[in-house]
């Protein structure tokens, strides 16, 4: 289906397009291309002009670009504009002007890709739905998901994410969410604000974006909440719901059930109970599936086919994912499990990763301890500011670190938490994640329980790698869906 014409992005970009092209997606990543796509050669690390030649020859119907890149010629595809970003941001708003999808906004501190992703799901079965891929929530991510919308879907997820001050604002305002939901707030980014009430303010901010009449959707039980409802109030909202571990809340949870694989939630919403299955471990996936519930409340769907559906959402790769790795051809019995929690990290969202962790059951009489273990593989959480060692030391004084059996740290910050780790706890510390993983093969015994979780940053995803190879090619190492 075509997205664009070159004709029509010229317009819109106010550029100049060398030649007619249609256009059927928007790639800013050549070892990504589909045929037909748009190249946009974005300035960032590298220029992207330095890649036009490339993306034409791999079958890009058209390059947005500043200049005229090297090996290029008035023969190419090419729409010429003043600024790439500005025309980016541009043909983003012109994609949400144009559609009719029920657009939602998601941001937060922890879980916006997981609940993007369960959106994505349950909408899935509502009807034609558009989500951000991957995590492309900054200022060139969010255009590039609205410049992506289908003009026939029926629902828009949209994630925003910010770093500094003033993010997310711009970006909610392009988005133009029917519904607006922040999953929680918490101490990352820390380097870049004051305290845990400019996040909050910030993450507000997604609010003031919303179209007229919209929905607000609120977490409560925060120290910010209050904060964050009074931000919804001088919004354009119409609607606020509320959600989270409070009598009184709109979806109030009052127990989430880790059952190894599973999250049993029990919630009260309009007088009613509900109880309904998550199909991934973790408190933090209950909690944000009724933040899930509260915005397809708001579009209309029935609550308890959503709630099924959400029974079939697994989290995606890096955000807690689960696998099995069969280290034994044949038997099945040498092998342990591995979450995959290494996108990104920060004490909140640390602490219910290691309170996942405590609930899960290891397999004894296996492997060469015979003692099934509770193995955390944790990195470096960045960004965290002035208290970043002190933070990284408090991890070890969480209820539930008392049920994990062995402790593998990469980074100096994590340093700090190996010295506050009690001795019988400690495993192998290194200096970076590389060298962390050229010891993966004894860091593990089959039986093991394994988490690892870092930020994306402290490259912990390298021992990931290293762990998921030590499967015996042929052996049985899939996902447990």
């Amino acid at each position: 289906m075509t997205l664009w014409t070159a004709t029509e992005i010229a317009r819109i970009c106010d550029g100049t397009a060398q030649h007619e092209a249609l256009i059927n997606g928007i790639s800013i990543d050549t070892r990504a291309l589909a045929q037909g796509d748009l190249f946009v050669a974005l300035t960032a690390q590298r220029d992207g002009h330095d890649f036009v030649r490339s993306a034409l020859d791999a079958g890009a119907g058209a390059a947005l670009v500043s200049r005229v890149p090297d090996g290029c010629g008035p023969q190419d595809a090419l729409i010429v504009v003043a600024d790439v970003q500005a025309a980016l941001e541009a043909l983003g708003r012109a994609g949400r002007a144009r559609s009719k999808a029920r657009v939602v906004a998601v941001t937060g501190s922890v879980g916006k890709t997981s609940t993007k992703e369960m959106l994505r799901s349950v909408l899935a079965k509502q009807g034609k739905v558009h989500a951000a891929e991957a995590s492309f929530n900054n200022h060139w991510g969010v255009p590039i998901t609205l410049a992506r919308l289908p003009r026939d879907a029926d629902f828009a997820v949209i994630e925003i994410g910010m770093n500094h001050p003033g993010e997310i604002a711009p970006l909610a305002r392009m988005a133009r969410p029917h519904i607006a939901l922040i999953t929680t707030v918490a101490p990352a980014h820390l380097e870049a604000f004051d305290n845990l009430a400019g996040i909050a303010d910030e993450k507000a901010a997604i609010f003031l974006g919303l179209e007229p009449g919209g929905t607000a959707v609120v977490p409560l039980g925060l120290d910010v909440s209050e904060r964050l409802l009074t931000a919804a109030r001088h919004s354009p909202a119409q609607d606020i719901l509320t959600f989270g571990p409070v009598d009184g809340a709109d979806f109030a949870l009052t127990r989430a059930l880790i059952q190894n694989d599973t999250t049993v939630v029990e919630a009260r919403t309009g007088g009613r109970d509900l109880v309904f299955k998550v199909n991934t471990p973790g408190r933090h996936f209950g909690t944000n599936a009724l933040g899930v519930l509260a915005v397809t409340q708001a579009l209309g769907c029935e609550l308890a086919i959503v709630a099924m559906d959400l029974g079939h959402w697994a989290p995606p790769e890096g955000r807690g994912a689960r696998q099995s790795v069969q280290m034994d051809m044949v038997d099945a019995s040498q092998s342990f499990d591995l979450f995959d929690d290494a996108f990104n990290a920060n004490p909140t969202s640390t602490a219910v990763a290691l309170e996942m962790l405590a609930a899960q059951t290891p397999h004894d009489g296996v492997g060469r301890v015979k003692r099934g273990r509770r193995v955390a593989i944790l990195g470096d959480m960045l960004e965290l500011g002035v208290d970043e060692y002190a933070m990284h030391a408090a991890l070890a004084d969480l209820p539930s670190m008392k049920e994990v059996d062995v402790v593998h740290l990469a980074g100096p910050r994590m340093a700090a938490l190996r010295d506050a780790l009690a001795r019988d706890k400690r495993g192998e510390w290194h200096e970076s994640a590389s060298e962390l993983a050229a010891r993966a093969r004894h860091l593990i015994d089959a039986g093991d329980i394994v988490l690892v979780k870092g930020s994306k940053g402290s490259k912990v995803s390298l021992v990931v790698e290293a762990l998921k190879k030590l499967a015996q090619p042929g052996a049985a190492s899939a996902m447990k869906e």
